[in-house]
């Protein structure tokens, strides 16, 4: 059975593919690349942005010196409030997902706080407040294996790939990244909190807004980037992907056997995100599908691929209110951002 509505062109997909690899390139950079006129693709994207069917968006890998903390909570709720607490809880900064599920919850949350007293306070007196809601139970992510909604639309050829890590440095930011994440300042702050709407915004336009010149946020860009404080998400609206599906996959594998199982899972191109977390099981992924009875074959391909997995359940989404920063409207549209706390 097949839910989407309509589906990107190529030209759309290879567009945000190559925003993807290199987020600020220009559109010169992104022309020779792609074959397409600057000024032709500068107006696909306002088109694709305007219209809430892509965003380019960026966000804080760590809070101060520390990682981050990623949990999920299952929400269940009263039947006729579902929708609104949904709507309710996708205005709030922590939550980086928000779906409508089958099964026995009725909400499935992503969120981040910066410890768990964060993540107990949001729990308590904002989570368990809400009038919607009857219960909810919250694995926290151990381990996150993976970004967050990192998309792997692979619409460029490889020759592209490697022509765009080129131009744009991208090779030589992945290799600095492993000399540690960077300090983040006030203003890097505030940058990120700016860039979380937009990332392609241009550093004149943040040097105003930030009361600061030019060449101090394109350094201070470069130097979140190389370090990997950064999350970058450039992704088109799921419902006119090609795969409009949200999945969540819970699963139980042996401590012993979790480094070879979660390594064997990280090859699969349609699991998005792998998370180690506490409870009942010890393995939660998510991932996009094409359609809904896509889902059976893919927990048949987790279990070849990593054999001493056992499935624990599945949910599917029935709506996806929010991906990151970005709140989706009924329609499957991107209507706006949440603008991040990024204090420490």
């Amino acid at each position: 059975m097949r839910t989407g509505e309509s589906v990107l062109g190529e030209a759309d997909l290879s567009l945000i593919h190559a925003l993807q690899i290199a987020p600020r390139a220009s559109w010169t950079q992104l022309s020779s690349v792609l074959g397409v006129s600057p000024d032709t693709l500068a107006r696909r994207w306002e088109h694709l942005t305007a219209g809430g069917y892509a965003w380019s968006s960026l966000l804080a890998a760590r809070r101060g010196a520390d990682a981050a903390l990623y949990a999920w909570i299952e929400l269940e709720c009263v039947a006729a409030r579902t929708e609104d607490t949904a709507v309710e809880v996708a205005g709030d900064p922590c939550t980086l997902g928000v779906h409508q599920v089958t099964g026995d919850a009725d909400l499935v949350l992503l969120v981040v706080c910066p410890d768990l007293y964060a993540l107990d306070g949001y729990l308590a007196r904002r989570v368990r407040r809400l009038p919607g809601v009857i219960r909810s139970r919250t694995q926290v992510v151990t381990r996150l294996h993976n970004r967050p909604y990192r998309s792997r639309i692979e619409q460029l050829t490889p020759g592209q790939v490697e022509l765009l890590r080129e131009l744009t440095g991208a090779d030589r930011r992945n290799r600095t990244h492993a000399r540690g994440y960077p300090h983040v300042t006030e203003l890097d702050r505030r940058l990120i909190a700016e860039l979380a709407g937009d990332a392609r915004r241009s550093a004149a336009e943040l040097a105003r807004q930030c009361g600061t010149s030019e060449s101090t946020v394109r350094r201070r860009l470069d130097v979140l980037a190389a370090g990997g404080a950064l999350h970058h998400h450039c992704l088109p609206a799921p419902r006119f992907s090609g795969r409009p599906v949200w999945a969540m996959v819970t699963a139980e594998v042996p401590p012993a056997e979790e480094p070879t199982t979660v390594a064997a899972l990280s090859r699969l191109r349609r699991t998005r995100l792998i998370t180690s977390v506490t409870g009942p099981c010890n393995l939660a992924l998510a991932m996009w599908l094409r359609t809904v009875d896509e889902l059976h074959e893919v927990t048949a391909t987790l279990v070849r691929a990593a054999p001493a997995l056992r499935i624990t359940g599945t949910l599917l989404s029935l709506r996806t209110h929010k991906i990151g920063a970005q709140v989706l409207g009924p329609d499957g549209r991107r209507v706006r951002h949440v603008r991040p706390d990024t204090g420490d």
